[in-house]
């Protein structure tokens, strides 16, 4: 679905305008007291098609305008928090777009908090589209926020492992987890992420702030994943000024001012009192390759940074490394005299100045949320061969100082979005022909093109080679492989867009991955649905899409080299479909053993499990939980009087009943034979007995309704039993026990009994 709706010029510009851009306040509650200790201000653009904050930083970021759009964004925020008296004690939430980090303008916001009657306390989110596409700007970001005294934030931690792999670089006052973490089933993503988040928390102090809370489930959940903070439609939804009727504190956050790291080089990052070594370049290629496998290991949570002095020392051997490091951990940078900005398709790079001491030094920094370790090293300037070159070096698994040179590196990596792509020494040196010169694509000419071409031709892949500056980038050379892939002859596909050969059932997440990376410049691989030959047979095809680019820089064409892999995907698509009717199967047999199927309600394994939990709940919280037996009186004499069938007929009914009695988030569970039990979370410990006995009664009264059963009007009541966490019992089965013995009692007291009408 498009982002950007039907809009006008106009409706940018009144966008952009003066008022244009107001701000909704969100709570930002703290889950043990339930006081308000913040709110996040969200942008909202004028009433019409950009007034979604989606819709409208689209329309900007598509019209160049979005530094512009994100000013007024933050200058709205502060003014309304200013004006909604959003003030000390609060704290005010301010997002900035990843693109403009370096260059946001803090002066305006700074004039509006000094005129602010009380002290505006900020504290600035940065998303993690950020991270990856612009660390050296997020970095300085960091720096001059904390300078001001404002705290930092970083939101959605948990949707993408790269937040994970930088927050020990970042080290947020606020880690704001992403909704799905509250919302969705655990699992072992959800386990990673909280290690990492708590183990940050732990060494740093850092608060930790779940989003998505919309009900007891999810509060429950966030506090069990270690939050403190809250956010979410249970506690309040966006509104103009501060959320009625909920009492206000203060958020402690302690921020630190980071050190200016900008020019040190990571070499220069080692404490005096690290002792040094020496050692030939033989011994630190081996203990770099140690480090570049313990990050493999350590996989998408994982940063890794180094340097390599010249462009010369990053080999075919290193090359295929970083290949693999790019493919395994979550960010890769390389460093060095002459290394183009990209090294390598999603390797990132600098431009390095010509007296940065970096290019003096070998360096690999590995760093993790639970690893860190550095190869520092100075080349001492010996000649000679070069592994017998000697460098000065200490490795360290000092985690302040690892964190110190991975800044040092990151703040000179060159922003994604501006990035150049020139062509990396690895690639092929195809040759570009002219626009409309040779027919097929290549030159014959030297005896080196026409080997080429030869080549190509002979491979059994498919080949295909696309012009990137014609228009619609048609293709201009096929090999006799690629003919018989498509079912069509060269003629016929030569200069069309190869898009023709796409099915419309392919993925089309895949080809929107495909055309990111061709925005980019960037190689990649996918498998897509394709159609062969004039009957359109499918086919499944694994592309690999490598760019080229000319002496200049610019791209030129790009290869696509294709195989058919239908009878693997055809497998492995078996497989899947085998595998979701197992699980299908066994989801059967889980729900069948913790089901009752007479009345679909959960039995009493699957109510206990619940209790469990809310039980889990009340000790860590401030509410309670009491359980409820209900036992039907008269219930032996419809079955003796009416049949199985119209005793079944009756169950079912008093299930829906009491359902129908009980509140959404209440529990509800059939014990056996004639017996249901009730449990009430979230209640407050100080009216739980009473509130207890007045549903037990409420329920006791429904349930004595006559109703129908084998075509006859049935009477049975019910005796309800009530026990209460923690004075009848602390644990399940206790409460289940106390319950029992308080519904017999009830029962002595007042029995009911079944008159069937005749």
């Amino acid at each position: 679905m498009d982002l950007i709706p039907e809009h006008s010029d106009s409706d940018l510009a009144a966008a952009l305008s003066d008022g244009g851009v107001r701000s909704v306040f969100q709570p930002i509650v703290e889950l043990d007291t339930g006081r308000v200790v913040a709110y996040e201000a969200l942008a909202r653009g004028p009433q019409g098609p950009l007034e979604r904050p989606d819709r409208l930083f689209a329309a900007a970021r598509a019209a160049g305008r979005l530094a512009e759009l994100d000013e007024l964004c933050r200058a709205a925020a502060f003014r309304g928090a200013v004006e909604q008296g959003l003030l000390a004690p609060l704290t005010v939430f301010v997002n900035v777009e990843p693109e403009v980090l370096d260059s946001a303008p803090l002066d305006d916001l700074l004039a509006i908090a000094e005129r602010a009657p009380r002290d505006l306390r900020v504290v600035l989110e940065i998303t993690e589209r950020a991270l990856a596409a612009r660390p050296a700007e997020l970095l300085r970001t960091v720096e001059r926020v904390r300078s001001l005294g404002w705290g930092v934030a970083v939101d959605d931690v948990g949707a993408d492992s790269m937040s994970l792999a930088f927050l020990p670089l970042l080290s947020p006052d606020v880690i704001k987890l992403d909704l799905r973490l509250v919302q969705d089933r655990p699992g072992p993503a959800v386990a990673e992420i909280m290690n990492a988040v708590n183990a940050h928390a732990e060494r740093t102090g850092a608060l930790v702030l779940a989003e998505g809370i919309e009900n007891e489930a999810h509060l429950a959940t966030a506090r069990a994943l270690g939050a403190t903070l809250g956010q979410g439609w249970m506690f309040g939804r966006p509104g103009p000024g501060a959320a009625p009727g909920l009492p206000t504190g203060e958020l402690a956050v302690a921020t630190v001012p980071n050190a200016a790291l900008v020019d040190i080089s990571p070499f220069g990052c080692l404490p005096a009192s690290v002792p040094l070594r020496r050692s030939v370049k033989s011994l630190l290629i081996e203990l770099s390759k140690q480090l570049e496998r313990e990050a493999m290991r350590l996989g998408d949570t994982c940063v890794v940074a180094s340097t390599f002095q010249e462009a010369r020392h990053f080999t075919p051997s290193t090359i295929q490394r970083y290949r693999d490091l790019v493919e395994r951990t979550g960010f890769v940078c390389a460093l060095g005299e002459d290394l183009p900005v990209e090294p390598l398709p999603g390797v990132r790079g600098a431009a390095l100045d010509p007296a940065d001491p970096v290019r003096g030094e070998w360096d690999v920094v590995v760093l993790s949320p639970h690893f860190s370790a550095a190869l520092l090293a100075r080349d001492l300037g010996d000649d000679g061969p070069d592994l017998e070159r000697t460098f000065e070096y200490a490795l360290t698994y000092d985690r302040a100082t690892v964190t110190r040179a991975a800044h040092a590196l990151l703040t000179r990596v060159v922003p994604r979005s501006t990035a150049a792509l020139p062509a990396a020494p690895q690639r092929p040196a195809l040759p570009v022909p002219a626009p409309g010169v040779a027919p097929d694509g290549l030159r014959t000419g030297p005896d080196g093109d026409a080997l080429l071409r030869s080549a190509l031709s002979a491979t059994t892949s498919g080949v295909a080679i696309a012009d990137m500056r014609l228009p619609d980038q048609p293709l201009i050379y096929v090999n006799d492989a690629f003919e018989a892939l498509a079912g069509l002859s060269r003629e016929e596909v030569l200069g069309r867009n190869c898009r023709f050969l796409q099915s419309p059932d392919t993925d089309p997440a895949a080809v929107a991955r495909i055309r990111a990376a061709i925005d980019r410049g960037e190689e990649c691989r996918e498998t897509v649905l394709n159609l062969r030959g004039p009957d359109r047979e499918p086919w499944w095809n694994e592309i690999h899409l490598a760019p080229v680019f000319d002496a200049d820089g610019v791209l030129a064409q790009y290869i696509g080299v294709q195989h058919d892999v239908t009878a693997r995907v055809t497998a492995e698509r078996a497989l899947l479909q085998e595998r979701d009717r197992n699980r299908a199967f066994l989801a059967r047999i889980e729900e069948l053993a913790y089901t009752d199927p007479l009345t679909g309600l959960p039995n009493r394994r699957r109510l206990e499990e619940q209790v469990e939990a809310a039980l889990w709940t009340a000790r860590t919280g401030s509410d309670t939980v009491a359980l409820l037996f209900v036992d039907l009186n008269g219930f032996k004499a419809v079955n003796d009087d009416l049949g199985h069938a119209a005793g079944d007929e009756v169950l079912q009914t008093v299930a829906r009943t009491l359902r129908g009695r009980l509140r959404r988030g209440d529990l509800l569970a059939r014990l056996g034979g004639d017996e249901f039990l009730v449990a009430l979370p979230g209640l407050d410990p100080r009216e739980a007995a009473g509130e207890a006995r007045r549903v037990a009664d409420d329920l006791a009264a429904a349930v004595a309704v006559p109703t129908e059963a084998g075509g006859r009007e049935v009477r049975i009541g019910a005796s309800v039993g009530v026990a209460v966490y923690p004075a009848d019992g602390e644990e399940f089965d206790a409460l289940l026990h106390r319950a029992d013995m308080d519904m017999y009692a009830q029962k002595t007291a007042r029995r009911g009994r079944l008159v069937p009408q005749r």
